[in-house]
């Protein structure tokens, strides 16, 4: 829908895109965007680089260009986040995210628990990583890898968001494992896992040297290994690449595309932006090694066997 406004005092005509905002010759990209604030009948955009749009003089539509701005930002964030299965369930609630608190939309998929704030710290909590407690009308979502989320104050639907959720962590896990239970590795891999649940058949293989890790992709186009190197105890390596490959579903573009290239992809930028697991995997890239016939000569000596 085309509005008439002003975009920083200026009159003009805007127009909400689902990439983003359209004003004269400008345009916000939803990528940029780190808050939406509304104010006094005005409505604030800040942007990664610091600047801070202002529109106003929207008249009686303001409550409609409000809505129709969150729900699309929305839909941007949930698209970054490769959330492709089925809503379960949507409500409005309390939430936090690490220090960050407040009221926004909570959406229930069959594998996970999305927090769309209006803001980039729009999160997806795999269910399949997920231990799940609730006290009174909260309830507590805490990763293997050691990230903690609250939801609640949902109203009438606090229960049964709670109930719904525990029951599709419960399926999401029971499936997970047999899937992988028929899925037997190789040598010299030793752990394994899938993207989405949704997708049994595209799974992955990781094999450990001293501070170092090889990782298979099984999604059909397997052109290549993919190397890292840590530092941390490999436990908690282990949860964070678990957890960013099950992130980044079958997208394998974004965990070895170089920063300059992400910065030039609006969706995987706002992707790497709100998953901590991937901007973890990305951090420790050690390169790739093409499949051709010196392949199992040269990873046997990045592991060191």
């Amino acid at each position: 829908m085309i509005y008439n406004g002003c975009v920083n005092g200026k009159d003009t005509s805007i127009s909400l895109e689902p990439e983003g905002v359209r004003y004269g010759a400008g345009f916000i990209d939803f990528a940029d965007v780190t808050r939406l604030s509304p104010i006094n009948h005005r409505v604030f955009v800040d942007s990664a680089s610091g600047e801070k749009t202002e529109i106003s003089m929207l008249g009686f539509s303001y409550d409609g260009f409000w809505e129709e701005l969150t729900d699309l930002y929305g839909k941007r964030s949930l698209e970054s986040l490769f959330v492709e299965e089925e809503l379960v369930m949507l409500s409005e609630g309390e939430y936090g995210i690490g220090s960050e608190k407040g009221r926004g939309r909570i959406a229930l998929y069959p594998d996970s628990v999305c927090i769309l704030p209006h803001s980039d710290s729009a999160v997806r909590i795999p269910l399949c990583f997920t231990d799940i407690m609730t006290e009174g009308y909260i309830i507590r979502l805490r990763t293997e890898s050691g990230s903690e989320y609250t939801v609640g104050k949902m109203g009438y639907d606090t229960k049964p968001f709670a109930e719904r959720t525990v029951r599709f962590s419960e399926n999401t896990k029971k499936q997970r494992k047999a899937a992988l239970s028929a899925t037997p590795l190789t040598p010299p891999f030793t752990v394994k896992g899938l993207f989405r649940t949704k997708d049994p058949d595209k799974y992955w293989y990781a094999a450990f040297g001293r501070g170092v890790c090889a990782v298979e992709l099984f999604t059909g186009d397997d052109a290549a290994t993919y190397l890292y190197r840590f530092d941390e105890p490999r436990e908690i390596f282990e949860r964070w690449l678990a957890e960013a490959l099950e992130a980044m579903g079958t997208h394998r573009e974004i965990i070895f595309m170089s920063t300059d290239e992400l910065m030039t992809k609006p969706l995987y930028r706002m992707s790497a932006a709100r998953s901590q697991a991937v901007r973890f995997l990305r951090e420790r890239s050690d390169g790739r090694l093409i499949h051709d016939k010196s392949h199992t000569d040269k990873l046997a000596r990045y592991l060191g066997i």
